[in-house]
């Protein structure tokens, strides 16, 4: 478990993996990037009450070297990634160990469930567990079991992992993507299962939210540098809105301006401005759907799914055009800009 300033999450993620059920010895390894919070206090807490835990540090603070630290201290056959955010299931960890037997896969993974504790928050886990908000990957909702593109968190084998070399430490957002692949590309079956269920916590805040996304968005864009059509088509509908919007704005200075006028005005204007009323209709209409909370909720998603794909669109264009370099997810650093000590 990779952790970094996550004082209001880490306890209870803890006691979920803790309280999983196994037949097996295990351990939890948490990884301490440098938090600010107090979160470091509370995990050498945790671990001086259970000999199951043990700490490694991660003063990079990036994911992948966090996890690759990780696994290299652990001692078992098995690498169950978990997550600071999430909570396990009861029985997570024995079904998945039950699903690599059975499937003979190297990776096994299930659905991302996330949830929410304000209407903010509500309204961001709705939008998770739509195909409208993240694009419908297998581990948003999916329910048919089967080979998989990729795998939420993971439960590993280790042999394939030092088989393929670990995590790739210069790739900080979709090193997990990147790692199936080449485990996929190494002739080993990556397996999606959807009985087994993480609960995950998006972020609080708009702000962290839209951080969180462009950093996201940039490295996947990254990704798309280095692995070109390897990569989804779903992967490139924001930065399409993007471009939408960004064609839509100049069209109307053009107007405005008196540039672009008469029938090649009205042209122009139906090809930019009906998608975006039409992408428009769409956000109420998801706002509105049944199951979409208190009106506070509802308001949030109108402002809570444009920026999701805005901001992940954005990135997405910066990573392609001049790559990812050193951006990172900053979002759970306050006002910080990089979590680079």
């Amino acid at each position: 478990m990779p952790v970094l300033n996550e004082r209001a999450y880490l306890e209870h993620a803890v006691a979920s993996v803790l309280q999983q059920e196994l037949t097996v010895p295990a351990e939890l390894v948490l990884a301490l990037g440098p938090s600010t919070d107090g979160t470091t206090e509370l995990a050498q807490r945790l671990a001086a009450g259970d000999a199951r835990i043990r700490l490694v540090d991660n003063p990079a603070a990036h994911i992948p070297v966090g996890l690759n630290a990780a696994i290299r201290a652990s001692r078992f056959a098995t690498i169950v990634r978990v997550d600071a955010h999430s909570e396990l299931a009861p029985g997570y960890a024995a079904l998945a160990l039950a699903t690599l037997e059975r499937t003979g896969a190297a990776n096994v993974g299930g659905v991302m469930r996330a949830d929410g504790r304000t209407p903010f928050q509500t309204s961001v886990a709705r939008l998770y567990n739509s195909p409208v908000g993240l694009g419908g990957g297998a581990y948003h909702g999916g329910t048919h079991e089967g080979e998989a593109e990729s795998a939420y968190l993971g439960v590993m084998r280790r042999s394939v992992l030092d088989e393929v070399g670990l995590f790739d430490e210069s790739i900080r957002r979709g090193e997990d993507w990147e790692l199936n692949l080449r485990i996929r590309q190494a002739g080993h079956l990556v397996w999606f299962d959807p009985d087994l269920s993480v609960t995950y916590w998006p972020r609080e805040s708009w702000l962290r939210l839209a951080r969180q996304f462009r950093a996201t968005g940039a490295w996947r864009g990254e990704l798309v540098r280095r692995y070109g059509r390897r990569n989804g088509i779903r992967y490139f509908a924001p930065p399409a809105l993007v471009v939408l919007v960004s064609a839509a704005l100049l069209t109307g200075v053009l107007q405005l301006t008196g540039i672009l006028s008469g029938a090649l005005s009205l042209a122009v204007g139906a090809v930019v401005y009906l998608p975006l009323v039409a992408y428009l209709l769409l956000v109420v209409g998801v706002a509105c759907l049944p199951g979409g909370g208190g009106l506070r909720q509802r308001l949030w998603t109108l402002l809570v799914l444009p920026t999701m794909h805005l901001s992940w669109g954005l990135g997405f264009i910066e990573g392609v055009l001049r790559g990812a370099r050193d951006t990172v997810d900053a979002s759970r650093l306050g006002t910080r800009n990089t979590p680079l000590p």
